[in-house]
């Protein structure tokens, strides 16, 4: 019975709809002309002024805790996560869960917000763009481009899919080494090659492709068209303070003069930019890193290699197939309540068979948690030692340099 009661918890935690299923941007739905104006760069303190107010912080937790502890790599530079956000978005998790973290909230949509861009267009890129030029003078070691939700898709899935892990986890010795980092790690969808600059054809998921020539000469005349842009979506990333001022204010300025001005949509400005950010900041047409490296030097998860690491990816599928039979075959919650007392789902008629199958998956299930559980905390394990983590990641370490 104890079992069962924890595997009820267990599926009513993963099959329960909710942020996971937010889509990848999120501001820029509406087009008004607002006023534009610097703005000094607001502290955790004063972000109460821009909670929605209308929903309490999630509670939901994922299958586990994915981080039990998280190796301090980042006490020694400075950091402000931006965030921008629209009206309606509650983001009271950022001070609940991250309280120590300086944020730079721009509403979207809120010409009387302390921070707004000049239009709502181009979904992040406005903001991020405006963030960049307001305080290009006044900027931490390390600024953070997020998005408003905590809990979503394309956030990584071995952190939870849960923004304040990955913030917390990652490694700011990791972004001043490359300046320029992706924050998601998973391939898909965005790698190995994902945009075709050339392409006519038309797409649904990649409607940008087909103007991406003409946007390309605009916005970058001096370099060749590339063949393929790719990198992990979804336009959340770690930038130093030396890359970002590799880059004259002026350009960003330029670059955000282009999304007030272009004729295209704010959908379709805000696309162009998903693929083209790996290019500004680190020249590279494809940036994709492997996986597992990513993992490791970026956020402390160091499975030991590539093929540990795809083995704990084919043993979470297995375990995410084996939730989908319990699942579709109508055995997700084996027990029910009746007049206040719980019963065995037995006693409303299912067969032998049936059951036995029941109790062979939820062992089996049981099992395979287990195991995943164990591998994560030794994946951590290992990312706490650095030589470890520069082992895997592949580059140069000796005794003293941290990580």
């Amino acid at each position: 019975m104890g079992l069962a009661i924890t595997l009820l918890a267990f599926f009513r935690e993963i099959l329960v709809p909710g942020e996971a299923s937010e889509s990848p941007q999120a501001g820029g739905l509406e087009e008004t002309i607002l006023d534009s104006r610097p703005f000094a760069r607001p502290t955790t303190m004063q972000l109460g002024q821009f909670w929605s107010g209308n929903q309490p912080a999630p509670q939901r937790a994922m299958t586990t805790n994915f981080l039990t502890r998280v190796s301090n790599t980042t006490a020694n530079y400075s950091r402000v996560m931006v965030i921008p956000r629209m009206q309606e978005d509650d983001i009271s998790w950022i001070v609940k869960e991250l309280p120590d973290l300086d944020v730079a909230v721009y509403v979207a949509n809120n010409p009387r917000a302390l921070m707004h861009p000049p239009r709502n267009k181009g979904h992040e890129v406005m903001i991020y763009l405006s963030y960049l030029i307001d305080n290009y003078e006044r900027l931490p070691d390390i600024v953070l481009f997020m998005h408003s939700h905590r809990w979503t898709h394309h956030n990584n899935n071995l952190l939870g899919f849960d923004a304040s892990q990955m913030i917390r986890a990652l490694n700011g010795a990791h972004v001043m080494r490359q300046g320029y980092v992706n924050m998601r790690c998973q391939w898909s969808p965005g790698c190995p090659e994902w945009l075709r600059p050339i392409s006519l054809q038309e797409s649904l998921s990649r409607q940008e492709e087909t103007v991406l020539e003409r946007c390309w000469k605009e916005l970058f005349p001096f370099d060749q068209l590339p063949a393929f842009l790719a990198q992990p979506c979804c336009a959340q990333f770690a930038l130093s303070k030396d890359q970002i001022r590799s880059i004259p204010q002026s350009r960003y300025v330029f670059y955000r003069d282009w999304i007030l001005r272009t004729p295209l949509s704010d959908y379709i400005s805000g696309r162009i930019w998903e693929y083209s950010w790996q290019f500004l900041f680190s020249g590279k047409s494809i940036n994709c890193p492997l996986e597992h490296v990513c993992y490791c030097d970026g956020f402390g998860m160091c499975f030991g290699g590539k093929q540990p690491y795809e083995e704990y990816l084919k043993l979470f599928s297995k375990r995410d197939n084996v939730a989908d039979e319990l699942r579709q075959g109508n055995l997700t919650y084996p027990i029910v309540e009746i007049n206040g007392s719980v019963q065995d789902h037995g006693s409303r008629g299912d067969t032998r068979d049936q059951r036995q199958r029941w109790a062979h998956l939820t062992m089996q299930l049981e099992d395979l948690e287990a195991d995943l559980i164990a591998r994560r905390r030794q994946a951590q394990t290992r990312g706490a030692d650095p030589r470890l983590r520069a082992e895997e990641s592949g580059r140069w370490w000796k005794e003293g340099d941290g990580f």
